[in-house]
């Protein structure tokens, strides 16, 4: 530990006790190199014969030199999507025939284990199947030696329990809260949702230099560093894995955690890296020019595929290994956007106007490629692809104009004219028909209810906007069910659960609590001032609204509501920064078996009401037990300060020319009254 440092400088003849740096005595340092310097010991020099990037390809097709630059480019052509080929050398016999076989090095030993793993036994034609394999391989077999030793077992090593948040019996959810201690410097406390009040798990100093944020499933925490990135995860936030990418700014899980992406910057341009979480190796990296190169990937929802917009075209790409699907990008001219179904292997995408054809939507099914649905739209400036979190419906939303002025000097596009569409997409009925909703209003906010068949818009003027609900329906055309009026709202958030909203204005920090299920009641409209996030509980119980340093400086913090929108605390924490609830994975019962669940609750009604009365008696009972100790605390104090106090009276006697103060009576006080002028003035009689 480091030696405080002194605030006053040491006397005349005074010798400055120097550091210790030397362990304590009997102290076992447990941390090994591999653990300390893992990314300078990766990049140590090892010994190499200089063949391990070296393939050799058999059963190739036997040429004449006339077609062996054919040959050349044939193969090249199936190796180039994978691998970089440095050097190529094809032996061919006395007469300049080949001998089917051939020798390749590609640009590093990585790149030739993928080629080894994706391309043997490939079929080039009806004749020929490759056999490719590394060239150290020869060696490797030629010296196998002739008495098989059993390998040695490796020692089990105790992993924690990732999924420990679970077995709370109460089934609290748990949370975290940040807050900037110093610069790149940020303290984080994760806290479990305890009634009545909320149980503080565990509290780190310095955890991550800029915020956190929960995997899908919240088995993981990641925290950002200068040398990259860390995730932690146990009852005690051990470290899990290190992912070293310096200057990482942004990280996204795959849906089903069993992949990371990163996203920082590098001196050629920015660079995007997909990790396997469990191993920590590195999958396969991207570098780009843009900002958002990181929200172009996108996940299929079982971790399957990875896709990202192309130039004109949709590059997917298969896991574990990430090569392109059929090995080629899916070329689809004028694509402007993409997104996976939630639930299915399926992409919707649409392709803007070309000259005098349509703009279109499309739905396509992977790995197949097949369209299952088209549907060609006219007059259309943007879209914005929305899936509902059931993947049952796809809304497209599509900004339409009467009229396009094109400007001869600047070539700008002006649209006249805008009204807005849309077009809902049933993707659980036969052939998969369209609705069609037209709202002639700038549209504001849209959001599906996750679980159920609604959605909101905030249409009309910002300050004065409209928020109307729909109901969809199969076999039925979506239908207004609620139209709420002179809204000041700019936001929506439907509960995970559905049937509750929270509307928000996060400019003026108002909220307004709607229960859907009952006619639209608006059970609450509270107050945060300045609030710039709303975060609902994975079981849509609890919603919490908060003010991050972030956005400003003074009053931060956050208050916490039930789902009716009453108050439930408030917490005013200097340069609060985040509150993240952890996700919880998605239930394993069927949809039968929840709903046998909400036929049978009346009959635990009486268990729960005895278990809460138990609770709340406990808690009076640690209340009180609380209270005393507080007391007991401040009069050990308070008792100690009067002893203090009066082993001082005689210094304070001395101070005072022996006059004693403590016990002076009012009569030995002398009063002077002294007079000043305050103000005058002047008046003339008549």
């Amino acid at each position: 530990m480091a030696k405080k440092k002194s605030e006053e400088p040491p006397a005349e003849g005074d010798v400055e006790e120097e550091p210790n740096f030397e362990d304590p005595e009997g102290y076992v340092d447990d941390i090994s190199d591999e653990e300390l310097l893992a990314d300078k010991l990766a990049q140590r020099p090892s010994e190499a014969d200089g063949v391990e990037s070296v393939v050799v390809v058999d059963n190739i097709p036997k040429v004449e030199p006339s077609r062996l630059e054919k040959l050349k480019a044939v193969i090249s052509k199936i190796f180039a999507n994978v691998g970089e080929i440095v050097n190529a050398v094809y032996p061919t016999d006395e007469e300049g025939k080949t001998k089917g076989y051939a020798f390749m090095e590609f640009k590093n030993a990585a790149q030739a284990e993928d080629i080894v793993e994706k391309f043997n036994n490939h079929r080039l034609d009806k004749c020929h199947t490759l056999a490719v394999n590394l060239f150290t391989d020869f060696q490797k077999y030629k010296n196998i030696p002739d008495k098989w030793e059993p390998p040695t077992p490796q020692p089990f090593k105790i992993q924690n329990d990732l999924y420990s948040f679970l077995m709370d019996p109460d089934a609290y959810d748990q949370y975290c809260v940040a807050a900037e201690t110093a610069p790149n410097s940020v303290q984080v406390a994760f806290w479990q949702n305890t009634l009545p009040e909320p149980t503080e798990l565990e509290t780190r100093e310095s955890f991550t230099d800029t915020f956190v944020k929960w995997s899908p499933l919240g088995t993981y925490v990641v925290t950002f560093h200068k040398q990259g990135v860390a995730i932690w995860g146990g009852s005690k936030f051990t470290r899990i894995q290190r992912f070293p990418h310096p200057g990482t700014q942004f990280v996204e899980f795959s849906p089903c955690e069993n992949y990371l992406v990163t996203y920082g910057p590098t001196p050629t341009g920015q660079k995007v890296i997909i990790w396997d979480i469990r191993s920590g190796a590195e999958k396969r990296s991207f570098v780009a020019d843009g900002m958002s190169m990181l929200s172009m990937f996108r996940w299929s929802h079982d971790d399957k595929y990875v896709a990202r917009l192309g130039d004109n075209s949709i590059h997917i790409y298969e896991t574990p290994l990430f090569y392109l699907l059929d090995l080629k990008s899916i070329k689809i001219p004028g694509i402007r956007g993409f997104s996976w179904s939630p639930t299915d292997n399926v992409i919707a995408y649409w392709v803007e106007e070309q000259n005098q054809i349509p703009a279109r939507v499309t739905l396509m099914e992977i790995p197949k490629k097949r369209e299952i649905r088209n549907k060609n739209l006219f007059h259309v400036a943007d879209s914005k692809l929305h899936w509902q979190k059931s993947g049952d419906y796809l809304c497209v939303k599509v900004d339409r104009y009467m009229k396009l002025k094109k400007d001869k000097k600047d070539c700008d596009v002006k649209f006249l004219g805008m009204f807005y569409n849309f077009e809902i997409f049933h993707m659980r009925e036969k052939e998969i028909p369209v609705d069609s909703v037209e709202i002639r209003e700038l549209i504001l906010s849209f959001a599906w209810e996750p679980i159920g068949n609604k959605f909101a818009i905030i249409h009309g003027e910002a300050n004065n906007s409209n928020v109307s609900f729909y109901e969809v329906s199969d076999g039925v055309k979506p239908t207004l069910v609620k139209k709420l009026e002179k809204k000041s709202c700019t936001h929506l958030f439907w509960s995970p659960r559905g049937k509750f909203i929270v509307m928000a204005n996060l400019t003026m920090g108002t909220f307004e609590f709607v229960d859907t299920s009952n006619n639209f009641l608006i059970t609450a409209s509270p107050d945060h001032f300045r609030a710039s996030e709303v975060e609902w509980d994975p079981t849509g119980r609890y919603v919490v609204t908060g003010v991050s340093s972030w956005k400003v400086k003074e009053d931060t913090g956050f208050n916490m509501y039930t789902f009716q929108g009453r108050i439930i605390r408030r917490n005013i924490l200097k340069n609060f920064v985040q509150f993240l609830w952890r996700p919880r994975p998605t239930t394993l019962l069927s949809e039968e078996e929840q709903k046998d669940i909400y036929k049978s609750l009346k009959k635990y009604y009486a268990i729960f009401e005895q278990k809460d009365r138990l609770r709340l008696t406990r808690a009076s009972k640690e209340l009180l037990e609380k209270r005393a100790q507080l007391r007991e605390q401040f009069l050990e104090y308070r008792n100690k300060r009067v002893v203090e106090w009066k082993d001082q009276k005689q210094r304070r006697l001395q101070l005072r020319n022996l006059i004693d103060t403590d016990n002076l009576e009012t009569e030995e006080v002398d009063e002077e009254v002294v007079e000043f002028l305050v103000k005058e003035e002047i008046t003339l009689l008549e």
